[in-house]
């Protein structure tokens, strides 16, 4: 088991949500029941571009769905992957491959080998995470109002 709390850095989080636009997500289920399918909602809606990457859907989301990263014919920021840990070495090398900034894997898909991979070839790493409720505590209305970003304290300095 790796140390996870390299892969889950506040700065780092908030860096690579601030300066992504296109989010290709490997395992996005077109099933509205589905994690995946909600946190593609959820991205869309706020304004990033999302691809969706499964093989065994045509569209998703109102998006052409493509059978692997390798086929996606536009620049990706970054990957977020819904699939079983042991896939994560090969997303991890089909990462560095189309070159993308950063690989979030989500709950429970945690693989040391992939991490390592994928850092070896220059992409940044957040694992065990959820970009959705990243999201909403970085950027999002949890930011807004002051959970988890260390903007707001109950420290009430100058008081004797």
């Amino acid at each position: 088991m790796t140390e996870l709390g390299r892969y889950q850095d506040p700065l780092t989080i908030q860096r690579v949500l601030h300066s992504t636009r296109t989010i290709a997500i490997v395992g996005l289920s077109g099933n509205e029941l589905r994690a995946s399918h909600f946190v593609g909602y959820y991205l869309k809606r706020h304004g990033y571009r999302v691809i969706p990457v499964n093989p065994r859907e045509k569209e998703i989301l109102g998006e052409p769905s493509y059978p692997s990263l390798l086929d996606v014919p536009v620049p990706v920021d970054l990957v977020n992957v819904f699939r079983a840990p042991d896939a994560l070495p090969d997303l991890a090398r089909e990462t560095v491959s189309i070159r993308a900034a950063a690989l979030w894997c989500q709950f429970g898909v945690i693989n040391e080998e992939g991490a390592r991979i994928a850092e070896d070839g220059g992409v940044t790493v957040v694992m065990d995470r959820c970009l959705k409720v990243e999201h909403a505590r970085y950027v999002g209305r949890m930011h807004w109002l002051g959970f988890n970003t260390r903007r707001i304290t109950s420290v009430r300095s100058g008081l004797q």
